[in-house]
């Protein structure tokens, strides 16, 4: 029975449910079994709650009884472990209160929640291997990284633990770890999900709430069942003209698609293992009759941004550190953080307020640059969502090198997937091509600002013209 479920997506075994054929408890004590024959190798998950999940009755709703995880960050349980991949957490085991919006909604669309999933300390870098808890690793390839900050996430659903699980993505942490373990990662528009009740923004405007899956429907799905605005959100998105479900196999027209494989801001020529991948996924998209032609993009290359984001980064980390120590209450030092985090708490103490709102004016000033790219030029921007294959666990670990390296690699490694989260766009990775070594190289799909309809729509054309459904790891 443990492998019976391993590869049906969270649709198909909704679809059992539904029909009598299997028990919700039959699919969690499967899906249990799986992460307790899987994690010893992988190390994906950081806390567990089988019994609870044993007690819990599912909910009516479209994924009644299907099994998940959920990510170490956000998305909060009452009652239940939240530490973020924080040594002082995880030391003084504190839980959550109450549950997030997210999670209610998760819940009442049916989905038992197993236990949390690995993510780097305070979800800044893109690899999983925080201190706290270890590395994550990549089941393609267990000496590689799985990326971050979703990574702990991206390998459960990537080896078959469970058919999907939840992440967050304030600079690609859904979407790079979708291209490094092979999955689909779609980050929503701005404000599609809530961030309440705890939050109205977090980070600033960057942080989009959503899941890594294994197929295009199960991604649509899920947005279709988590989606809206809650009480005293700050703003939200316009809702869709119909269910994002409804658009798997619509006709999504002819489209214009621009492709670019060099690195915003700096110019930097992609991986040849990313350009092939955008040139594989630019002829499928021709051959299913989009326009597709390279593009220059060149309001992606503004300074605007890339001016502004070590600043506001700081800011942020400092406010984390404060926010922890209010909640504590203890005043933390930066010493309980690992060496980046520690540089870069200390570093946002001498941000301004003046500092913080001009970095904010100047980026959303770039931002409208870029989406303004939509207005007459483009339908979809396609490119790498990596610059490179996935690197050596390691090589970018937290006491690996110093932290302004560190930094570095991760702006680096982000190149592609960050400015979408100052735009607000959704965009989406999928896992279109594997290299010589067996490792997948996901492509991205940007659209314009509330139109993941269109992702959506091409996304399942693409899955239909080159499916990825029966590819599985080494390890799984």
């Amino acid at each position: 029975m443990i492998d019976e479920f391993a590869w049906l997506d969270a649709t198909a075994q909704a679809d059992l449910v539904r029909r009598g054929e299997v028990t919700p408890r039959e699919l969690l004590d499967a899906a249990i079994a799986r992460i307790e024959r899987l994690d010893g190798e992988l190390n994906a998950v950081v806390s567990t709650r089988f019994e609870q999940a044993r007690r819990e009755v599912a909910a009516d709703g479209p994924f009644r009884g299907v099994p998940m995880l959920l990510k170490d960050f956000l998305c909060h349980t009452a009652g239940d472990p939240v530490h973020g991949g924080m040594r002082v957490l995880r030391e003084r085991d504190w839980r959550a209160p109450a549950d997030s919006h997210l999670a209610t909604r998760l819940r009442a669309a049916g989905f038992v929640f197993c236990g949390r999933t690995n993510t780097p300390e305070l979800a800044t870098s893109i690899t999983t291997e925080p201190l706290a808890s270890g590395a994550t690793r990549n089941p393609w390839d267990p000496t590689r990284s799985p990326g971050g900050s979703s990574g702990g996430s991206a390998v459960a659903v990537a080896t078959g633990m469970v058919p999907v699980a939840h992440g967050n993505d304030m600079a690609g942490s859904i979407r790079i770890p979708a291209s490094a373990c092979g999955l689909v990662g779609l980050k929503p528009s701005r404000a599609r999900t809530s961030l309440g009740p705890q939050f109205g923004e977090y980070w600033g405007q960057v942080t989009h709430e959503h899941v890594l899956t294994r197929s295009v429907r199960d991604t649509a799905a899920v947005l279709d069942a988590i989606a809206g605005a809650a009480p005293g959100d700050p703003y939200t998105a316009p809702p869709p003209v119909r269910p994002y479900r409804e658009e798997v196999g619509a006709d999504p027209g002819q489209l214009r698609v621009g492709f670019r494989t060099t690195a915003p801001g700096t110019g930097e020529a992609a991986h040849a293992d990313s350009v092939a991948a955008v040139e594989h996924a630019a002829h499928l998209l021709e051959s299913l009759g989009h326009r597709v032609e390279p593009t220059a993009a060149a309001a992606l290359d503004a300074p605007g941004m890339f001016d502004t984001m070590p600043a506001l980064l700081a800011a942020v980390v400092t406010w984390e550190l404060d926010a922890w120590s209010q909640r504590l209450g203890e005043q933390l030092p930066s010493s309980v953080l690992e060496p980046m985090n520690a540089m870069l708490a200390e570093a946002g103490r001498s941000v301004t307020a003046t500092q913080w709102l001009a970095g904010m004016t100047a980026s959303q000033q770039w931002a409208r640059g870029v989406a303004a790219l939509w207005d007459g030029e483009l339908d979809l921007l396609l490119t790498p969502t990596m610059p490179a294959p996935p690197a050596k666990l390691g090589e970018l670990a937290p006491d690996a090198k110093p932290p302004e390296e560190l930094i570095a690699g991760v702006g680096q490694t982000a190149a592609f997937t960050a400015p979408f989260n100052i735009t607000g766009q959704p965009a989406i990775s999928l896992p279109l091509r594997w290299n010589a070594e067996g490792l997948p190289t996901g492509v991205q799909l940007v659209a314009a600002q509330n139109r993941e309809d269109v992702l959506i729509r091409v996304a399942a054309q693409l899955e239909q013209a080159a499916p990825w459904a029966e590819r599985r790891p080494a390890v799984r």
